[in-house]
């Protein structure tokens, strides 16, 4: 038996007893009896509570599950082969030393993209190879220079 069957139960039993509300005693079971079912109705609300939004917070679930799937199915990088996230490369630096004046070029992801480019000190045309991306995050190829 639950609980709404029980103060069902004792109800009947107080009933078949014929407990007589003339009496300090009868009133006062009375008063227990009834507080009992009020307390157990206000439970039962509560399961019945408990129990929507727990089936609403499993739909919820649902939905958040089936929007993530939606949202981190691009994963992959774009910039190269490497299963890494897509801006792992976009924000990596790196570094280009000029061989005729020796001065350090830092080179994001989109810079590298192009095949050279002239040293901003002396003027010297650079040319690189970029055959992947250089990021902590999976074994890519690292930048190459041609000098």
């Amino acid at each position: 038996m639950d609980i709404c069957e029980k103060i069902a139960y004792i109800k009947g039993l107080a009933e078949g007893l014929g407990i007589d509300d003339a009496t300090k005693e009868g009133k006062v079971l009375n008063a227990i009896i009834d507080l009992l079912g009020d307390i157990t109705e206000e439970i039962c609300d509560i399961e019945d509570g408990c129990d929507e939004l727990m089936e609403q917070i499993d739909a919820v679930d649902e939905d958040l599950s089936a929007l993530e799937d939606i949202i981190y199915e691009d994963d992959d990088c774009d910039c190269c082969d490497c299963d890494c996230d897509d801006d792992c490369c976009e924000d990596e630096v790196y570094e280009i030393e000029c061989p005729a004046c020796n001065d350090i070029i830092y080179l994001d992801g989109e810079m590298l993209e192009e095949e050279g480019m002239i040293c901003p000190n002396c003027g010297t045309e650079l040319e690189f190879d970029f055959d992947g991306c250089d990021c902590d995050c999976c074994n890519c190829e690292e930048a190459e220079t041609e000098e």
